[in-house]
């Protein structure tokens, strides 16, 4: 029997935009346990937006936080537990506006998340698109995520690049040289948009370190929107002792 169930919610109309980086960089981030997860010989890391909905945290929808925005960077990781490789991802930073998150998160599952302000906006773009945007305030300031998307959605297909983006249903992170938190997430596989005039504007040192700023201020290499559905995430377990 698996894990009992954590986190129950939708994650709603996902939008990432995938950038490659100079390997190195991530190896601070690596988890115990965990390599690289490469596309086509690239290391890739995304910036994430999406919708939180119907969240409910222990089976109980918590006042005010049932419903908010989340803005993360991540990058792409697989374990192998001896008889499979399981495919995951490392979270660098994520942000939503509500504390009692940040608190739960960094403390049950040792994630990095931070509260901002935060906003977010689906604008029709005309021609059968729509113009989604999500905004956080830093130092003052609205830094955004954002693209234009068809309203047109299709399967992903195999071994496509946005099958490699989507298709992780692990979470990792690091608990020290020798210990790894492992957690499970379970959806189903969701329908794909085609995307146009990405757009990310953002404090990248403060919120990431001057380490991606080379890599987080030039165009995408790629940019994928998904309209998402209803997630679980399991309790999570340790890994260690592997090598």
């Amino acid at each position: 029997m698996g894990k009992r169930k954590f986190l129950e919610a939708q994650w709603n109309n996902l939008l990432m935009l995938n950038y490659e980086v100079d390997p190195k960089i991530l190896e601070p981030y690596i988890p115990f346990g965990t390599v690289l997860d490469l596309w086509q010989g690239k290391a890739l890391v995304s910036m994430v937006g999406f919708m939180f909905e119907e969240t409910r945290v222990v089976g109980i929808k918590w006042p005010f936080h049932v419903n908010f925005e989340e803005v993360n960077l991540r990058f792409y990781v697989k374990h192998f537990d001896g008889n499979e490789w399981k495919r995951g991802a490392v979270f660098v930073s994520e942000i939503v506006p509500k504390s009692a998150i940040v608190i739960i998160a960094n403390t049950l599952y040792k994630e990095h998340y931070r509260a901002l302000r935060m906003r977010h906006s689906a604008i029709p773009a005309g021609n059968d698109h729509t113009r989604y945007l999500y905004e956080w305030k830093l130092k003052g300031i609205w830094n955004k995520l954002g693209a234009t998307m068809s309203n047109h959605f299709e399967d992903i297909q195999p071994a496509s690049p946005e099958e490699f983006i989507f298709e992780h249903y692990w979470g990792y992170n690091s608990l020290g040289a020798a210990k790894t938190m492992q957690y499970q997430v379970e959806h189903i596989s969701w329908q794909v948009a085609k995307v146009t005039e990405p757009i990310f504007d953002a404090d990248v040192a403060e919120l990431y370190g001057k380490a991606f700023e080379p890599y987080l201020t030039v165009k995408p290499i790629s940019a994928f929107f998904a309209n998402g559905s209803e997630i679980n995430v399991r309790v999570g377990e340790k890994i260690t002792g592997l090598v």
